[in-house]
């Protein structure tokens, strides 16, 4: 018999194809997995719809408002079927909207207010010539 090698480059060249498919299906599983569920930002969400409501929103900013709480209850239901990622988009926006109603509210209650003051400076005005009048 001839002295011949073991044939290892057969063995070798399974063990990488092994290894790379192994390799390929941890890193589709890990594509695959939902992540992690973006408690923060519907958190964040919530408090700023929360502070939009105590500014008078609902008054104010009822479509701003209403979009931001149709908003938060898609993203909570995108968390609820594991579609993260929507969900997280969908969290942000709704901040913002919220953020946007609060705003908006308050801006409205400082014109309100500033009409008021130049409605007042306006009566002493004229209670002043009435008063100063011979």
């Amino acid at each position: 018999m001839l002295n011949q090698k073991p044939n290892t480059h057969g063995a070798t060249t399974r063990a990488i194809a092994a290894l790379t498919a192994a390799a390929s299906i941890a890193l589709l599983g890990a594509c695959a997995s939902p992540g992690i569920a973006p408690r923060a930002e519907i958190d964040a969400a919530r408090a700023s719809i929360s502070q939009a409501e105590s500014a008078g929103a609902l008054d104010s900013a009822p479509v701003e408002l209403l979009s931001a709480r149709d908003k938060l209850g898609k993203a909570e239901a995108a968390v609820r079927d594991e579609h993260f990622e929507q969900a997280r988009r969908l969290a942000t926006q709704a901040e913002v909207e919220a953020e946007v109603a609060e705003r908006k509210s308050r801006a409205v209650k400082a014109q309100t207010a500033a009409t008021e003051l130049e409605r007042s400076n306006e009566l002493l005005r004229k209670e002043l010539e009435r008063k100063n009048r011979p």
